[in-house]
């Protein structure tokens, strides 16, 4: 197979792409190189796979090399974004760009260049919103859903919230549509919190990755709102071969959309990701409490069952696993985190 993977360099198209080329894919990673880090993951990539391709291009401006790329791919991953809220809520215009204008773009270009790829789209649980109407509890330290015992299906009315969700969302449809009109192969993911090796969480974005390399390094840690929050989360591996799956069961999945996350039995809140990262590095985290975000929700979890029945797509690793290796990772790399 050969693929193209749309924002290779980062965290999930990094992965994903030295999975691919293990057992022999061809790759070409196409990315602009933008994101802290991935200029040391695309490094990394080259160091383990001599084969590896790479197309420096922009998916808001570089249509022709887009065109070009995607030509002779049976597959093409779309996970260039703009990801952070925080951000979209301060450069709107520029989030639009990259998650509205630039999936408009890729898929444009995976339609026109002749060679019928499939096309597999990262989303977000962002496009259900808010979901104020959806009735909390308290469970101890946390929150979680009175009446969503599995999470939320992919039936959940959409309600875009925040720019992000707007600009993600339009993507969503975009991807999903275009394989109604057009008959292509297309494949949406809508992902809750995925967390592992080579993501170099921010503040703002990545909460997992981002208090692990916070606690390694002896930085201080802001939670937002009152730590109770909780998210089913996914560990990388585990994602990659969400999208491996659906590539190899492509003619079950095209024109489908999939909620891929950890689901209900890989919940964590902030204050539990706390806790486990005290107990691991046995001492004591340095955090303090800030206002709530806007459009962050006091709980999301997935429902993953339409996965696992259509695609037999289920996580195999749990969040004390993950976690522990994330741990592991950061500690051995911590000439990465320079500048942090």
């Amino acid at each position: 197979m050969k693929a193209v993977v749309v924002g290779g360099a980062g965290f999930i198209g990094c992965n994903l792409a030295d999975s691919l080329m293990g057992e022999g894919n061809q790759v070409t990673v196409f990315d602009n190189l933008s994101r802290r880090g991935s200029a040391e993951n695309l490094a990394w990539l080259r160091s383990r796979h001599k084969g590896l391709e790479f197309v420096k291009g922009d998916i808001r401006l570089d249509h022709a090399k887009m065109e070009q790329a995607f030509s002779d791919a049976d597959t093409v991953y779309h996970l260039a974004a703009q990801v952070a809220v925080t951000t979209s809520v301060a450069k709107p215009r520029e989030d639009f760009e990259i998650n509205a204008l630039g999936t408009f773009n890729v898929l444009e270009a995976a339609r026109n260049c002749g060679g019928n790829p499939s096309l597999i789209y990262a989303s977000t649980n962002k496009v259900y919103g808010g979901m104020e109407d959806v009735k909390i509890v308290k469970k101890g330290r946390k929150y979680a859903y009175k009446d969503f015992p599995q999470g939320i299906p992919e039936n959940r009315l959409l309600d875009f919230h925040s720019p992000y969700g707007c600009s993600k969302g339009c993507g969503d449809q975009y991807v999903r549509d275009y394989a109604r009109i057009y008959g292509m192969k297309n494949v949406v993911f809508r992902q809750s919190c995925q967390y592992g090796p080579r993501q170099f969480g921010v503040e703002d974005q990545g909460w997992v990755a981002w208090f692990a390399i916070a606690a390694v390094l002896g930085k201080k840690i802001t939670i937002y709102g009152d730590g109770m929050q909780v998210r089913d989360v996914l560990y990388i591996d585990d994602l990659v071969r969400a999208f491996r799956v659906a590539t190899q069961k492509i003619n079950a999945a095209k024109g489908k959309i999939y909620n891929i996350g950890g689901g209900p039995e890989n919940t964590m809140s902030l204050l539990e990701l706390i806790d486990f990262l005290e107990k691991h590095l046995d001492r004591r985290i340095n955090y303090a409490h800030s206002d709530w975000r806007p459009g962050d929700q006091p709980v999301y979890v997935s429902d993953i069952r339409k996965a696992g029945k259509e695609l037999g797509w289920e996580p195999r690793i749990s969040v004390e696993n993950g976690v522990a290796r994330l741990i592991e990772w950061v500690k051995e790399n911590r000439h990465l985190f320079k500048g942090f």
